[in-house]
């Protein structure tokens, strides 16, 4: 009996890992992250888009009323079968856009009156904690920019309200992630460090990697402009 690539299949059956990099160039709206699952790490795409017309609101008009006293008001629709804590993340994540996109371009409304649907594919599947953080905000931030961020770079780390990026686990798993889908740029947390330099060699090997303290180091990285 012989053994070989090609009939290792029936022997020990379909491969546990097959591509999960769903995007090979995200649009506006889309951002690549990196999650803990029970079978070890994996890509995790977070997609956002206005569900009202684009055009339904000005985002550049200087003259605009105070949103309250206009009554302009958004909302957030959250589906992919999340749990409490990674619903509280996208609350956290959308406040926490708004504050900077008012700070980097204050004409720009859009996440302050826009209707926006957050999605996390694979929508059968449970999906809970705060890892996603960073990755929502760089998602709303794309949307509410119109503006796609840097096709080779993922990312994982809680964003506190004030934009700090705190520390998640599963560091291991979720680099070897990265590099089983192609990616060569990874943003983890600046208090994972540690865990990240306690990796092997052969893992680490290849991956150019940022550590963010704050929101705003990620997004110097993640647009190409910055």
């Amino acid at each position: 009996m012989i053994i070989d690539e090609g009939n290792l299949h029936e022997f020990v059956g379909k491969p546990v890992y097959t591509s999960d990099r769903m995007y090979e160039l995200t649009p506006p709206g889309v951002s690549m992250g990196l999650a803990w699952t029970a079978n070890g790490g994996s890509v995790l795409f977070i997609e956002s888009r206005f569900t009202n017309p684009i055009d339904a609101f000005d985002t550049s008009s200087s003259d605009k009323k105070d949103d309250k006293t206009s009554g302009a008001s958004g909302s957030l629709i959250l589906t992919g079968k999340l749990g409490d804590v990674m619903k509280e993340s996208c609350t956290i994540a959308l406040t926490y856009a708004k504050s900077f996109l008012q700070q980097l371009d204050p004409k720009n409304r859009s996440l302050r009156v826009g209707h926006i649907h957050v999605h996390v594919p694979e929508g059968a599947t449970p999906k809970d904690g705060p890892s996603a953080g960073c990755t929502i905000v760089t998602a709303l931030l794309s949307l509410g920019l119109n503006k796609p961020i840097r096709q080779d770079v993922a990312m994982t780390g809680e964003v506190s309200l004030t934009g700090r990026v705190l520390p998640v686990g599963g560091i291991k798993e979720k680099v070897i992630a990265a590099k089983r889908a192609n990616v060569h740029t990874v943003i983890l947390p600046y208090e994972n460090q540690k865990d990240y330099n306690d990796l092997q060699d052969f893992i680490k090997d290849g991956l150019i990697v940022h550590f963010a303290k704050t929101y705003a180091d990620v997004y110097k990285i993640i647009f190409d402009d910055q």
